[in-house]
């Protein structure tokens, strides 16, 4: 522990599992004051924060009365991380408008609303670091059978760049992290789904995601979130717009 985020106030969107509870559990390990939220609000058991809060990132209106909340409390975020994300399969023709507009709206305008929601407080202080979580299978890299999925997350890293843009003389930095294949619970359970609608077994579907990283094995975690930790630290002060990979060479 080396207290790069003491005091800071960040807030972590679907910190449950995965990627946002690997991020909320290295932020308060650096000593920041942690506000982890999620869906499924019994699933934050356990995390180490000032604040555990359900909130659907898809609903307008619980996104903005929790920035009241959080306003009225703490002040501005001083870190704000948009984690929630969801994987579709499946090429163009295997996606549903349903699909299309599921994606986007729980990949792409979540961070929409969120940013809008929080940017208000940060403009006021004239600082704040915005991390979102887009992926390297985006505008950096087409990998089949994710269609919408790559949509979204190419559409992640405009939105991250053009809030830099924006927003680059008032204080705000703003980051996209481009993970590869990472270990999570999600990924299991796509996999197990994966094994079933191809018949293949587990550990062959395992091997083929397994493949596509050049290193020869899956990422943590951790290791996406000491790349946050770096971001929402004052050690990135001079970096804002780019889209970060921790791919294990996948984009290669």
């Amino acid at each position: 522990m080396s207290n790069r985020l003491q005091g800071k106030v960040a807030l972590v969107t679907a910190a449950a599992q995965g990627i946002g509870r690997a991020i909320a559990e290295a932020f308060a390990g650096e000593g920041a004051v942690l506000i982890a939220t999620d869906v499924a609000a019994d699933k934050l058991r356990g995390v180490v924060a000032k604040k555990t809060l359900k909130l659907d990132v898809r609903a307008g209106d619980d996104v903005a009365t929790l920035a009241a909340e959080i306003g009225g409390e703490f002040g501005a975020l001083d870190i704000l991380v948009n984690c929630a994300g969801y994987v579709h399969q499946g090429t163009v023709l295997e996606c549903a408008d349903k699909d299309w507009d599921f994606s986007f709206d729980l990949n792409v305008k979540s961070m929409h609303r969120t940013i809008k929601a929080f940017l208000p407080a940060m403009l006021e202080r004239k600082a704040g670091s915005i991390i979102n979580i887009s992926s390297v299978v985006s505008s950096i890299r087409g990998v089949p059978n994710r269609y919408a999925y790559g949509a979204t997350k190419a559409a992640v890293i405009g939105l991250t760049k053009a809030v830099a843009a924006d927003f680059i003389r008032s204080g705000i930095r703003c980051n996209a992290i481009c993970p590869g294949t990472i270990e999570s619970p999600s990924l299991d359970e796509r996999m197990a789904a994966l094994s079933r609608e191809t018949g293949r077994s587990l550990d062959k579907v395992r091997q083929d995601f397994v493949a596509r990283q050049p290193m020869g094995r899956l990422g943590t975690p951790s290791e996406v979130a000491g790349l946050a930790v770096f971001l929402a630290s004052d050690e990135a002060s001079y970096i804002t717009g780019q889209a970060h990979l921790v791919d294990g060479g996948m984009a290669l």
